[in-house]
């Protein structure tokens, strides 16, 4: 599965966002991490293939999520679902 990586200063924490390329508070969350130099990892899962699909969702249900993007894992055990910057200022200590 291809998974893009954006650069930043801020590199303390493996961030990862499961994405939909058109959705709107997917990337007004990718600008906000843009936006205070955190480097992270996003997937967009609407252009990947069925079986990554499937891996994904796994994943997300595996860490007791739900179905709804944008979806962001910190350090592999920290979910965010949906666009929150409090919550996402929190978990990043920005």
């Amino acid at each position: 599965m291809k998974t893009v990586t954006v650069s930043g200063k801020n590199s303390r924490h493996n961030v990862l966002i499961y994405a939909i390329s058109t959705c709107a508070w997917c990337k007004l969350t990718k600008q906000f991490l843009r936006d205070n130099n955190i480097k992270y990892d996003y997937i967009d899962v609407d252009l990947c293939v069925d079986e990554d699909r499937e891996e994904i969702r796994n994943h997300i249900r595996s860490m007791g999520g739900s179905l709804a993007y944008p979806t962001i894992i910190i350090e592999n055990k920290t979910m965010i679902t949906g666009f929150h910057k409090d919550e996402l200022k929190k978990a990043l200590e920005i």
